[in-house]
């Protein structure tokens, strides 16, 4: 079975599984459960962002939280100014995804280095943060809408049905909408990178000057995809703002910067589905550890990230795909072994005197 055959199988298992998950978990969970699985869909849609943009992309992206938090604060304050969500909705991600396509214009067409990519989207992400935080007095507001500062933006108006101001989603409507967005991220991500531009794509990840060479624009390219990760960041804070009915500066801090890169580390980089699975499994870890007192949540996480880094550096998902495909391969050669004829025994043409 060659790779793309595989990936395609894998691709389908895991939009299978969560479909199922899709419509099977509303029926077996309370609300409270499932509003905790709907901010695991949202952080993964979140992680996807920045596991594409970093994985097939080649881009370690330190202010995806930029993108997040612009799109947080984009749809609270369209949304409390217009009344309808249908706008705000779409807003939510084309405002993040035209601010990428600035930053990223200056950064690749610019030809500044990978360590300059870190240090600016970091430092992108400090402004904001400092920016939004002292908007805290009554003068600050657009239209209707008062920033808060460090207080944040309260009682977010939820998304509505289209055309139908009163008719507001439900919880289980919400993660209906959410993990819908989840599955539609991870397919349409997956189709991309098996047509012509996603594989131009990863060439120019794998060696740019090559790229060139062939006469492709490689940083065109790059920033396409870093682009399409700031709309994808964007969605989730539209869906983390109607999740909460709340958003904050915090939002943009370093800590939420953070967590995303241990996201994907951990589920694994090169993977759609590993930053899904390390988000999910460290949400929940964080949760855990957040209902005692003995560890230091933030401590416990750090560990996390030393271990993982030291012990297994390609990620969950891979880890467990190579060790998958060893134990496969050992079994198919033992199979063979044990069906293969015993060896014919040569004929002796002596003949008995």
């Amino acid at each position: 079975m060659n790779s793309f055959a595989k990936s395609w199988k894998s691709a389908a298992l895991s939009l299978v599984i969560g479909v199922l998950l899709l419509l099977g978990l509303p029926y077996v969970m309370d609300d409270y459960t499932l509003l905790q699985v709907t901010i695991y869909a949202v952080m993964s849609i979140l992680a996807v962002s920045l596991g594409f943009i970093w994985g097939y992309g080649g881009i370690l992206c330190f202010g995806q939280a930029a993108f997040f938090g612009l799109g947080a604060y984009t749809y609270a304050i369209a949304v409390i100014n217009m009344g309808d969500s249908t706008v705000p909705f779409f807003l939510a991600i084309v405002v993040p995804a035209l601010f990428a396509a600035l930053l990223g214009y200056v950064i690749f067409y610019g030809r500044l280095s990978d360590v300059y990519m870190g240090v600016i989207t970091l430092t992108v992400t400090l402004i904001l943060f400092n920016l939004i935080n002292s908007t805290a007095g009554p003068e600050w507001k657009i239209g209707n809408a008062p920033l808060g500062g460090f207080n944040g933006i309260p009682a977010i108006p939820t998304l509505n049905v289209p055309g139908q101001i009163d008719n507001i989603l439900t919880p289980k409507d919400l993660f209906y909408l959410t993990a819908a967005c989840l599955l539609l991220v991870y397919a349409g991500l997956r189709w991309l990178l098996s047509s012509k531009i996603g594989r131009v794509m990863i060439a120019a990840k794998e060696n740019e000057q090559r790229v060139l060479l062939l006469g492709y624009d490689a940083r065109a390219y790059k920033l396409f995809c870093f682009t399409l990760g700031g709309a994808i960041a964007g969605l989730a804070g539209c869906l983390f703002a109607n999740w909460g009915a709340f958003t904050s500066p915090t939002i943009f801090g370093l800590a939420q910067s953070a967590q995303i890169i241990i996201w994907v580390i951990v589920g694994g980089l090169g993977t759609l589905i590993g930053p899904i699975i390390g988000c999910v499994a460290i949400q929940w870890l964080s949760t855990q550890i957040g209902t005692q007192q003995v560890f230091n949540a933030n401590l416990v996480l750090g560990a996390i990230l030393v271990g993982f880094v030291l012990l297994v550096p390609r990620g969950v998902v891979p880890s467990l795909c190579n060790l998958g495909d060893v134990l496969l391969a050992r079994w198919r050669k033992a199979k063979q072994s044990k069906e293969a004829p015993p060896p014919a025994q040569p004929v002796s043409t002596e003949q008995t005197v």
